[in-house]
């Protein structure tokens, strides 16, 4: 069946968040669950495999973080749809390193991802805006987001009925779900082969600090390392530091802490299945409000993108508070029964993480708005900048997440995200205002 026009665009958008919905499948499952499955596999090897789930993480988004600097060039000379398969296949290794856990093939495979994860993000996110315009770009980033995280529900799925009724993880249960987690990652690595160039015919979108008057996006790979340096210099991205930052810490936060600390809690019963329970629901969370404010999008170039991040801090305000009181603060390190500001309850566990998708969702749909509205014609290096900042502060919560309490942890994402929510909400006015004076670009 052949798509012209807007139809292409769609298509693209769909066949790009199904194939970032089987990969994110493997990876994101991969994450939530890591800690804990890897805890089992050093108990199981008799002291021949020391690795660490967040370590292994820090390194990933450590390496994501430098990685941001070349990749806009990568996908200069590649194009993004080449750019995104190829950072795929460095997924697929990455999950198929846990068939056979071996220290040095965890951290070998974690330097891996790091890069091809900075590949596959600057590449969607400037396919994302070479298949949008002005009318489409927020309802484009509603419909990638809502797809990316159904990844949520079914990994979670298959790890509910894969540790049901356990503590610890056997060997076989762990093959097994790899093996899975291997097959959706290379199934959607094929899918990214349905992905086709489009035409772009609308180019109302506000440029900013852009000085290049034919309208054509930088296509040299010094060039885009160039402007990647050129774009963190302007205020606006100064400001969005701040916001990208918060993502990173609350990334790891629901990513990984917070489920890892669900299935530390031994006051549930069967706490390593509810670990699966609680990714499906962050999973809801996230479908949900992509969903919504995917179906909003056009009402944000009305009324602006600041209602829906401030709707994405409060719940997110809530969910900690919440947090704080049913989970141990010992719960992020080991298995423990410490004592609770209140009766633990499995229920509050799952709401929290419905709530942490929700508010993540609301953040990140935006992000990808305001960005592909503002930097349409340099959005590898803008998105690149985005996932440094982001995978920064990630690599960085994955850090402190060794060795900080909860309440501390929950401290710092109450305290980056009221910094990232305000100054979101200056750019966002500001942008606005110069878009309603008729798209004249915000100086540097």
């Amino acid at each position: 069946m052949a798509f012209t026009g807007e139809n292409l665009k769609l298509f693209n958008i769909i066949v790009l968040g199904l194939s970032f919905m089987f990969i994110f499948t493997a990876f994101q499952t991969c994450s939530m669950v890591e800690h804990n499955v890897l805890v089992s596999a050093k108990n199981d090897s008799n002291g021949s495999f020391t690795g660490d789930g967040y370590t292994s993480l820090a390194i990933i988004y450590g390496v994501f973080a430098g990685s941001n600097w070349i990749a806009p060039s990568v996908v200069s000379v590649c194009g993004p749809r080449l750019s995104m398969i190829l950072g795929g296949c460095a997924y697929c290794l990455f999950i198929a390193s846990f068939l056979k856990p071996m220290t040095w093939a965890l951290y070998t495979g974690s330097v891996l991802i790091g890069i091809g994860a900075a590949v596959i993000w600057t590449a969607q996110g400037n396919f994302l805006t070479i298949n949008s315009d002005s009318q489409t770009v927020s309802r484009n980033s509603g419909i990638f987001w809502a797809l990316l995280q159904c990844s949520l529900l079914f990994g979670n799925l298959f790890v509910y009925f894969d540790f049901k009724g356990d503590i610890d993880i056997k060997p076989n249960q762990r093959f097994l779900l790899f093996a899975v987690l291997t097959g959706a990652c290379v199934l959607g690595v094929l899918t990214m082969l349905l992905l086709r160039k489009p035409i772009n015919d609308d180019t109302t979108l506000l440029s900013v600090g852009h000085s290049d008057s034919s309208g054509q996006e930088n296509s040299g790979p010094l060039q885009a390392l160039k402007r990647a340096f050129q774009l963190m210099k302007t205020k606006e991205m100064l400001l969005l530091s701040t916001t990208f930052a918060y993502t990173g810490f609350e990334l790891n936060f629901f990513s990984s802490v917070y489920v890892s600390s669900v299935g530390n809690t031994l006051h549930f019963p069967g706490p390593k299945a509810l670990m699966g329970i609680v990714g499906m629901f962050i999973g809801i969370g996230e479908i949900l409000g992509g969903t919504v404010f995917g179906l909003l999008g056009k009402r944000t170039n009305k009324y602006g993108r600041d209602p829906i991040v401030l709707f994405g801090f409060l719940v997110h305000m809530a969910a900690f508070f919440l947090i704080f009181m049913n989970l141990p603060e010992d719960s992020p390190k080991s298995n423990t029964r410490d004592t609770t500001y209140m009766t633990s309850s499995q229920y509050l566990a799952v709401a929290c993480g419905f709530m942490l998708g929700l508010g993540d969702s609301s953040f990140n749909t935006q992000i990808y708005s305001i960005l592909g509205f503002m930097f349409p014609q340099d959005s590898a290096p803008a998105f690149a900048l985005y996932k440094f900042v982001q995978s920064l502060a990630a690599a960085a919560g994955f850090l402190y997440s060794t060795a900080l309490l909860l309440q501390w942890q929950l401290l710092i994402l109450v305290i980056t995200g009221a910094i990232g929510s305000l100054c979101f909400f200056v750019v966002e006015w500001n942008i606005s205002r110069a878009f309603n004076q008729g798209y004249s670009p915000i100086s540097s």
